[in-house]
Order: C-alpha cells, then sequence, then structure tokens
C-alpha cells in the first residue's frame, strides 16, 4: 500500500489478496474499529501486487519487503544485535580458533552463537592456553617453517608450528581435544590438569602448579556461568514481551544443548493512536496484538540469523504457525516446533523472559530509543538533506565512506579511508592507501589516485550509498571526476568546517547546506570527520616513525641491514660514503665488488 508520495505504508500478504485488501474498506469490518488502520486507509493513493508461486515465497518476500521498506503500519524491529561465534579454521595446516561475528559460508567449524561476549573471549583465551593452540595469523600451510619462535612459545603458551617445533598431526590434537571441550566436555580436561597439577606440586614445581590451579577455575567458572538447571538438551529460545502504547520490548533466552547462554532484548514499534480507546477493551484482542507483535518478531528475526533452534517457546500464539514453522524447518533441514508452554518448566521460563521485558521496558526503552536515533535516525537525516529516496534502517546497511590525505614532511604521501554503516564506525572496512604515482603534498592528484583504486576494487568492500570528502569544492569536485569516469553514480558531499574548526554542514551539489543546530545528523558527521582525521593521523605517525628509522642506503639493490651497517661503521658519515670510490667501497667489510658498484652508480 503506498500514500501519494509514493512511500510504502504497509506491505501484507494472503492467499486471496481481493478478499484480504476489501477488509479494509467495509463497513462494519472489525479493521475500521482501530484508528491506525483508519488512519493508514486514509493514507492510501494506490496497491501494488506481486504474484508468487506459492504460500512460502510469499511469506520469505514480505520478510524481505519489510525489512527493506520499514513500512509505518508495519510491526518493525527497529534494532538488530549481533552476537558472536568461535570458529574453528578447521581446513587450515595448523587451524586458529578466533572470535566471528558471523557464521561464514566456509569449511571452518562454527560454536554458538554466544550472547555474552566477554565469555566468549576468555573462552577462547583459555583454550589457546589449556591446548597449546596458536596465538598468530600468519599463513602456515606452505612450510618449512624456519621462523623463530616469538615470545608466545617462551611463556609455554604455543607449540611454535612457524619454527617446526610441532608436526601438523600433533597440532591437530590439540584441535580435536579443544573441539571436545567446546562440545561440551570439560570433565576430562579437568581430571587431567588436577593430575598434572598433583605431579607439579609432588615436584616442586610450584609456580606451574599454581597455573595449572587457575586453568581449572576458569574452566569451572566459564562452565558454571552458561550453566542453566535444564534437563532437556535441545536447543531453544524463549520469546516474551512487555509493551505500553507505542512500544514493546521482546526478550529472548537462548538456550543451547541445556545450557542457558544468555538473553538479547529488540524494540519493536507499533502505531495506534488511541491506546486508551474501545480498541483495546477486551483481552482478545489485547492477545491478538501481542501475536502479532512476536509474529512479525520471528519472522524478520530468524530470516535474518544463521541459526535457528529446534524449539521456540513464546508467551502467545503465533500467527500463521504452520507456514512459519514449515519455512523455519525448510531452512534448517530438521523439524522446528513453536510451542505455548502452560506449566511445568517451560512456563516458568516463559516467565522469566516476560519479567526481563517489562524490566526493559520501564528502564531502557528511552536508551534504546535515543541510540537508534544517534544511528539510523542521523542516517535517515542525512539522506533527506541530500534527497536519497530511500528509508534507512538498521537492516538496510547505510554506508558512508570518507576519505583523508596525509603528507609525511613530504617523504610519504598516503590516505585513509574510514567507513559508517548505519550511523556506526565498521572498523574492519577501515582502509589505509600508499600512494603511488604522485610525488610530494598534492591533495587532489592524491585524492583521484585513492578513489580511482578504491572503486576500481571489488575486494575493498560494496559500494558505498555516500562519499563524504574532508573539504570542500575543490574536493568534491575531483571525487565527482573520478566517479563519472568509472561510470558509477554515487552522491558525493564535502564535510564543512566554521572558522572554529566544527562542523557546520555539507557542501553537495555546488551548494553548502548546513545542519539544523544540535542535529543528531550534525553529531554524526562531526563523529566521522573526527574519525577520519585519527585514522589518517595514526597511519601519518606510523609512516613517520618508520621514517625515522630509514636509511637512503636501504634505497640501494643489494643494500641490506649488514652492509648498511659496516658502510657506516667505516665511512662515519653518508657524504663520505657518496664521495667514495668503487675500490674503497669493496675494502668495507661485506662488500664485493657488484654491491661497491651499485652504490657508486646510485649516488653518481
Amino acid at each position: 500500500m503506498h500514500d501519494e508520495n509514493e512511500a510504502i505504508l504497509y506491505v501484507g500478504k494472503a492467499i486471496d489478496l481481493h478478499n484480504r485488501v476489501r477488509q479494509y474498506f467495509r463497513a462494519g469490518h472489525g479493521h475500521n474499529n482501530s484508528p491506525k488502520i483508519a488512519k493508514m486507509v486514509s493514507q492510501i493513493a494506490y496497491f501494488e501486487y506481486i504474484i508468487t508461486a506459492s504460500e512460502m515465497e510469499a511469506l520469505v518476500l514480505e520478510c524481505n519487503l519489510i525489512k527493506e521498506h520499514r513500512p509505518k503500519y508495519n510491526t518493525l524491529m527497529t534494532d538488530d544485535k549481533g552476537y558472536p561465534y568461535i570458529k574453528i579454521t578447521i581446513n587450515d595446516a595448523f587451524p586458529r580458533i578466533v572470535r566471528s561475528h558471523r557464521m561464514g559460508r566456509d569449511k571452518s567449524m562454527y560454536f554458538g552463537p554466544f550472547t555474552d561476549k566477554k565469555a566468549v573471549k576468555e573462552t577462547i583465551s583459555l583454550i589457546k592456553k589449556v591446548f597449546n593452540i596458536r596465538n598468530c595469523e600468519r599463513d602456515l600451510g606452505n612450510g618449512p617453517y624456519n621462523d623463530r619462535p616469538c615470545l608466545y612459545y617462551q611463556i609455554g603458551e604455543c607449540p611454535a608450528p612457524c619454527a617446526g617445533h610441532i608436526t601438523a598431526e600433533d597440532y591437530m590434537k590439540n584441535i580435536d581435544r579443544a573441539i571436545d571441550f567446546l562440545n561440551g566436555n570439560t570433565k576430562d580436561i579437568v581430571n587431567e590438569l588436577k593430575e598434572k597439577m598433583r605431579s607439579y606440586a609432588e615436584a616442586l614445581e610450584f609456580e606451574k602448579a599454581a597455573k595449572t590451579r587457575d586453568l581449572i577455575d576458569n574452566i569451572s567458572k566459564i562452565s558454571e556461568k552458561q550453566r542453566a538447571q535444564n534437563t532437556s538438551s535441545e536447543d531453544r529460545d524463549i520469546i516474551a514481551l512487555a509493551r505500553n502504547e507505542s512500544d514493546a520490548v521482546i526478550s529472548i533466552f537462548f538456550v543451547r544443548d541445556g545450557t542457558l547462554l544468555g538473553r538479547e532484548n529488540h524494540h519493536m514499534s507499533f502505531e495506534d493512536d488511541n491506546y486508551e480507546n474501545s480498541f483495546f477493551e477486551n483481552n482478545t484482542i489485547e492477545s491478538d496484538i501481542d501475536s502479532e507483535i512476536i509474529t512479525e518478531f520471528i519472522k524478520q528475526y530468524y530470516t535474518g540469523t544463521p541459526f535457528i533452534p529446534k524449539e521456540i517457546l513464546t508467551l502467545v500464539p503465533v500467527n500463521e504457525e504452520t507456514l512459519i514453522t514449515e519455512y523455519l524447518s525448510d531452512r534448517k533441514k530438521q523439524a522446528v516446533h513453536i510451542i505455548q508452554p502452560q506449566r511445568g518448566e517451560k512456563k516458568g521460563l516463559i516467565k522469566l523472559a516476560e519479567d526481563n521485558a517489562k524490566l526493559v521496558l520501564a528502564q531502557d526503552i528511552e536508551r534504546i530509543k535515543r541510540q537508534e536515533k544517534r544511528t539510523t535516525g542521523a542516517c535517515q537525516e542525512i539522506a533527506d538533506i541530500i534527497g536519497l529516496n530511500t528509508k534507512i534502517t538498521v537492516d538496510s546497511a547505510f554506508r558512508m565512506e570518507a576519505f583523508d590525505i596525509s603528507n609525511t614532511a613530504g617523504y610519504h604521501s598516503v590516505a585513509s579511508m574510514v567507513v559508517f554503516e548505519n550511523g556506526k564506525p565498521k572498523r574492519n572496512a577501515y582502509r589505509k592507501f600508499r600512494l603511488k604515482t604522485v610525488e610530494g603534498p598534492n591533495d587532489y592528484a592524491s585524492m583521484k589516485e585513492v578513489l580511482s583504486r578504491r572503486y576500481t576494487n571489488d575486494s575493498l568492500g560494496r559500494l558505498p550509498d555516500v562519499i563524504m570528502m574532508d573539504g570542500g569544492k575543490g574536493q568534491v569536485h575531483i571525487a565527482e571526476m573520478v566517479i563519472d569516469s568509472l561510470g558509477l553514480d554515487i552522491p558525493v558531499c564535502g564535510m564543512v568546517k566554521d572558522d572554529n574548526h566544527r562542523t557546520r554542514g555539507l557542501y553537495y551539489k555546488d551548494q553548502e547546506v548546513a545542519f539544523p543546530k544540535g542535529s543528531e545528523a550534525m553529531h554524526m558527521i562531526t563523529a566521522l570527520q573526527d574519525e577520519t582525521h585519527r585514522f589518517a593521523i595514526t597511519y601519518h605517525k606510523q609512516l613517520r616513525n618508520e621514517g625515522q628509522t630509514h636509511s637512503i642506503l636501504d634505497d640501494i639493490e643489494g643494500i641490506g641491514p649488514a652492509r648498511r651497517k659496516a658502510l657506516l661503521l667505516h665511512f662515519k658519515d653518508i657524504d663520505a660514503i657518496k664521495n667514495a670510490s668503487i675500490e674503497e667501497l669493496t675494502a668495507v667489510n661485506g662488500m664485493n665488488i657488484k654491491a661497491a658498484e651499485a652504490v657508486h652508480n646510485f649516488f653518481n
């Protein structure tokens, strides 16, 4: 359903669309008792229809359209929290154990999801210590390994596969034990560590015994932290809600293999102009609203998460339960059940989730809404300012890329790229560029090179929705020329500062657009500009520090650290080396005729 400005008001599906739509306009029908529906109907200008091959396809399409367009009169999930996994790169010759924010489609092994990020960090650290797993990120698949072991090897926390101190077969035994531990078999590990502790104590190696004791304590703490009193080993999510006239909080608790891993709270918004009127007079309609909210949450949440439990416990019945469970079962490749428990332990878990939702609604809803306003709300302001015809949501990944050029005393010209998505820094997408074709402080030429390299390299991530330049008219025009030459259509804005070096507006389409004073958009662009400067200066300092130990002799082919040192010890300074003959150069320890000629030709 569209309004006169073509904005989408509502997305819905039905086997018989004629009957479904007609209900909104029939006099005396139940829909007309709702001020929300009456207001929506008054704004409808036209309908758009999409035909699908099955009811299942219609369900998936409805979920995707609601996520993409965020219609005002649909029940919406307005936040989207990620949760980490423990990833084992099992296909590597010497696998690593790391934290991952998503379950990738690769050959790695994943455990989770976990909602306690701190517990995940502690668990990974513990596993590396207990099972002697490497910490570094190096590619060790090419061997042979003749590197010098790092500090982790010296302190006994890495077997040093980089130096060939452990075979791949023996290392995989450590990995297998770590996998066994993550699968819940902590008893054998604890017994083994206790035996080690006794052995160390008997040998009077009390420091090692104490260290082993601490490892045992850490395992116990992590196991207890994630253990719930639950006789079932099924994976299940427990979903309940609390709401007022315009907001609802969904609390979802995660139980995995009998272990309560944690919880998440999500804010859902819905429109109703008269919460106290007859639309809410009876409990049946109240329950229908709760069912609608939880149904929309389940559809939106589980179409975006890689893990689906076998069992979902809900406070109230779910609309279209058969269709939704069929869809979830198809995604999981095994049966999924949605249950409303009436008694016993499961009912107690629902009560726990409901109490939690009520607490969050009472205490945290304003904080959640403020955070949303500072992020997706600010992005929407920016989109409105530059005329992007889009509805910004946490699921839309509204992406801005900002660039800055920095010169290190004329020795290096470098650039940095900072990325914000949905109003928040996306640091793993930041990039640094060392200029290849530009010498000296030429910001315009440097920006042209950097933008060309960025937007012809698909490996640097998806294209942005907006490009932000740290500067005004000149920088913007350079960027627009590059974008046009590449055949791209991306808006380019300049982040303009006032005389006090404070962000005051955007330069867009040859005009400066001022921000409303104190607007969230201004705060976000200020943060983006500050982050761009910070990242560029950090890279600038890094290269400057490297340059402080750089010698002009390093630029001569065939002159390494040893020959550089020998030349400086022999001649005392660079000027003497410049004026030395080939014969004088060959007299230096370690210098052959080829190296001497290279030095002489470099300076002459």
